[in-house]
């Protein structure tokens, strides 16, 4: 909070609004006068930037040198202000990040400074803004996490099994309806999801972080390292572990490539549970609330049922038993317990990128912060 009022008066007003903590935070040197701020050094204020959470008795000057600090910081800065004074303040955060100015109470010249006016004047819209926007980033995350486990597992198992046998278990048929579960009902399912509470306690996403994280990573790798296995092992070992020796060598094999194709588009569909928490351990957390995303999981099963026994020439598959059915879902349950102790494995902080990446001569600012201004 940056403000032209007295040091006891901001010191009010910052535990009021919880910028401050508690009481024991005034005595830390993240409150500070305009003047002192505006004495230091540059160097000072850079290092000083990142620390203050109370700016008293400060000039439009000083909300100016404040903001150009936390760019150069590498910060991306949204500003907040109603007055002629925040003019300059407004102006730099709009040309380079993010100005808003108050609809009701501010003035012109305060909008006119500004890219985003709040048109009630209601500070809680900045937050459902905030809230949203993380939220429609989350849910691209997962959405691409999902996509990309189903392509890593289609892709291996067929070209494996190509190159092998020169067979492929999955024919054009079935990989057109796992590309529509991937793609259509998949984004459906998961960019659907409504904010929550959790979105608002994790750290900003720096403007250089990469759209896939060390955890996407992670969960993606563990799925699909799965689903390969477990299906190139069917591939070439179903018919003995499926006890079909003594069936006819077609009959044997479409039982075994519809069981393949079966247990795949499962484990999707249990992958997608998944996919809706990629950082935590109850991915059932919210479920009942999201009725699009059961009705869509309950539409991609029925379909899944109807493909396989009432689509037998059209897709290329047989009618299974139950016992089939059992192992079909067997081995999509299993994608269930084993993202629990995925989860388990901690991934750095660093992303894999920038170990292989060379590092310029020149200093580079860091990029993972965001600060909101709030100027009075």
């Amino acid at each position: 909070m940056v403000t032209g009022d007295n040091l006891q008066t901001a010191k009010a007003i910052a535990l009021e609004c919880a910028i401050l903590g508690s009481n024991e935070d005034v005595f830390e040197p993240n409150i500070i006068e305009g003047k002192d701020f505006r004495n230091l050094t540059e160097t000072q204020r850079l290092e000083m930037a990142d620390k203050i959470s109370v700016m008293a008795r400060s000039s439009p000057n000083d909300k100016l040198l404040l903001v150009q600090a936390l760019r150069k910081r590498g910060h991306v800065v949204a500003v907040t202000g109603d007055g002629t004074n925040d003019a300059p303040a407004l102006h730099e955060a709009c040309f380079f990040n993010i100005g808003l100015a108050m609809g009701v109470q501010g003035t012109e010249v305060a909008k006119e400074s500004s890219d985003i006016i709040i048109l009630d004047d209601n500070f809680a819209s900045v937050v459902k803004v905030v809230r949203w926007g993380r939220s429609v980033y989350a849910n691209i995350q997962k959405f691409i996490q999902f996509q990309l486990t189903v392509n890593v597992a289609a892709l291996t198992i067929n070209v494996v099994a190509a190159v092998s046998s020169g067979n492929v278990p999955l024919n054009a048929v079935q990989l057109l309806w796992v590309n529509l579960i991937m793609d259509t009902l998949g984004a459906l399912a998961l960019a659907t999801e409504a904010p929550t509470d959790h979105l608002m306690h994790m750290k900003p996403v720096g403007r250089r972080e990469p759209l896939i994280t060390n955890i996407m990573w992670r969960n993606l790798l563990i799925q699909a390292l799965y689903q390969v296995t477990v299906l190139l092992v069917l591939n070439f070992r179903g018919r003995s572990i499926l006890n079909l020796e003594h069936e006819t060598n077609d009959h044997a094999f479409k039982v075994k490539n519809t069981l393949i194709f079966n247990a795949f588009v499962l484990c999707q569909i249990f992958n997608e549970f998944n996919a809706r928490k990629p950082d935590e351990m109850n991915v059932w957390s919210g479920l009942t609330k999201n009725h699009l995303f059961m009705g869509i999981i309950a539409l991609e099963v029925v379909l899944q049922v109807i493909i396989i026994f009432y689509l037998e020439k059209f897709a290329s598959t047989v009618r299974l038993s139950w016992k089939l059915w059992l192992v079909s879902i067997g081995i999509g349950f299993v994608s269930w317990p084993l993202a629990i102790l995925g989860k388990l494995i901690r991934v750095p902080d660093k992303h894999f990128h920038e170990y292989f990446k060379i590092k310029s001569d020149q200093q580079r600012t860091p990029s993972g912060g965001t600060r909101l201004l709030f100027i009075h």
